[in-house]
């Protein structure tokens, strides 16, 4: 067996491990919990009517709060049918908000940070006088989100994460002042020694580097020893939310943003992370299909705003210190002399669960709505809510070609079954499905109408829309999105088209089991 096996096998063991002692401190707290409600045996009565009481009054709050029912029925019939379970599930994984504390420390730094990016008045005008409908779309992300659209700037797409990487390696040997790189999943492997090795000479050479990434998505990658391995070598790092024992109120919330920023002149995004499979140097679940962009100019100031956001968010505050720092962050949002080839509107956004506001769903929505002739996704997942699937189905029946591709080789079995429950109300409504055959699709992108598209980390999943931090790039009028259309009726040839077999009923049995697995879907 190779080295590098054998490593990969010792660091998902270290993970594996970290992350069984985590569930057993939490079902000993459990256990805890469970020993005090028996010596309260003789209160049982008393302690049951109280429950029951509390468990009505907290489902009516529930129903009363202003999100979708797909998010509030599984919590409500949980909590009426086991109330102490429920509850208890409902304020450790289901508030969907976190900390009050951390809330207030996004919205401050928000406050502060987001004005820092130019407004763009004019370049929202002349999109919204040019195409009305992808217009409509940018004007939802610049008031609800707060990111502008920019002009003078040029966009890559890479239909194969192997090619983004090979392009960041050759920027990320550039840089001169700085690198951000924010990764839901790192694997301290081949693939992250190649970049690993790049940062280290940007640090001899005085350049700042910055490593961030989610303790939870890297879990079955690298032990805690890893961020301590970076900062050795002179790199600064963060983890997100780290997972610890004991019980967490933002345990549910991760950060699932892919970010690199070189300078502040060039970024890149898109649904890859940095480890091995990404890049097919293994094969896990056949051929990984995963895709990103590459931007160059004006509107990267927007993806180095998004990854300060959760580095200042992640970081300890001394007292009596505010927030953050307004000058220090200046210099990163320099706004760099350049002259674009490219014509088209760029607009990098970012999506936080901890606001209320759904941005990466109501982006999808809003450009499915707005699509005439035809609009197409490409997820890992779909898990969706009441009204995104209103919303295909609604296009479809006024004659839209919808389509949605979906892995052909699942890496999680269970998701991928709740994945094909929904295949059949879809079709039923005219949208198509097709599966990957080759393996995985991990790329999370949509295209409409060859004149606007998305491409960035938002599935289309209860978590991606509604529990973690995401990020994402709406383009349109662009030479990406033709890029994105003609990848995308490449890999349709690649796929089997599922339509014509979910039509037809689904057995009882098989019908009862998927709908009780749709129940816990927000939880998956």
């Amino acid at each position: 067996m190779s080295s590098h096996t054998l490593e990969g096998k010792k660091k998902t063991q270290n993970g594996v491990k970290r992350l069984m002692f985590t569930v057993l401190s939490i079902l000993l707290e459990v256990v805890f919990l469970v020993g005090i409600f028996k010596g309260l045996n003789e209160y049982a009565v008393v302690i049951d009517n109280m429950t029951r009481i509390f468990a009505v009054i907290l489902v009516l709050k529930i129903y009363g709060r202003n999100e979708t029912s797909s998010m509030k029925t599984p919590w409500i019939i949980l909590i009426l049918t086991l109330p102490i379970l429920g509850v208890a599930l409902y304020f450790l994984i289901g508030l969907n908000g976190g900390t009050w504390k951390m809330r207030m420390r996004y919205k401050k730094i928000d406050e502060k940070l987001l004005p820092l990016l130019p407004e763009n008045k004019e370049v929202l005008q002349c999109l919204n006088a040019s195409d009305p409908k992808a217009g409509n779309v940018s004007n939802y992300i610049e008031r609800n989100a707060c990111y502008p659209v920019y002009q003078n700037t040029d966009v890559i797409y890479f239909d194969e994460a192997v090619k983004g990487l090979e392009a960041q390696l050759a920027d990320l040997a550039k840089a001169e002042q700085f690198i951000f790189m924010e990764y839901h999943a790192i694997e301290d492997e081949y693939a992250w020694s190649r970049i690993q090795t790049v940062l280290e000479e940007r640090v001899k050479a005085g350049v700042e580097v910055r490593v961030f990434y989610d303790d939870m998505g890297s879990i079955g990658f690298v032990n805690l020893s890893f961020a301590r391995k970076l900062e050795a070598k002179g790199i600064a790092c963060r983890v997100f939310n780290p997972l610890l024992p004991g019980l967490n109120m933002f345990l549910n919330n991760r950060d699932h943003r892919k970010i690199t920023v070189v300078d502040g002149k060039v970024g890149y995004t898109g649904g890859y992370n940095l480890a091995n499979e990404y890049f097919n140097y293994t094969h896990p679940y056949g051929e990984w299909k995963d895709t990103g962009i590459r931007l160059e100019g004006d509107a990267v100031a927007s993806l180095t705003a998004a990854f300060l956001e959760m580095w200042e968010s992640s970081g300890k505050t001394p007292a009596g210190v505010d927030v953050l720092d307004i000058e220090a962050q200046k210099k990163y949002l320099v706004q760099h002399p350049y002259q674009a080839q490219q014509t088209g509107y760029i607009q990098p956004y970012a999506d936080c669960p901890l606001d209320g506001i759904q941005v990466g769903e109501d982006v999808y929505i809003s450009i499915v709505n707005k699509a005439d002739r035809y609009c197409w996704f490409m997820t890992p997942y779909l898990i969706i809510t009441d009204e995104m699937t209103h919303a295909l189905s609604l296009a479809a029946k006024r004659g839209v070609d919808v389509r949605i591709i979906t892995p052909g080789i699942p890496d999680k079995k269970l998701i991928y079954s709740i994945t094909r429950s929904f295949y059949h109300n879809l079709v039923q409504d005219g949208v198509r499905i097709y599966e990957w055959t080759p393996g995985f699709c991990h790329a999370k992108m949509s295209v409409a109408d060859d004149c606007m598209a998305t491409c960035g980390t938002i599935n289309l999943d209860y978590r991606s829309l509604y529990h973690h931090f995401e990020n994402g790039c709406f383009m349109a009028d662009c030479d990406a999105v033709l890029d994105i259309r003609r990848d995308m009726e490449q890999t349709f040839e690649q796929c089997r088209e599922v339509t014509e077999k979910y039509k037809s009923g689904r057995s009882a049995t098989l019908r009862l089991g998927q709908l009780f697995l749709r129940l816990f879907a927000e939880l998956l």
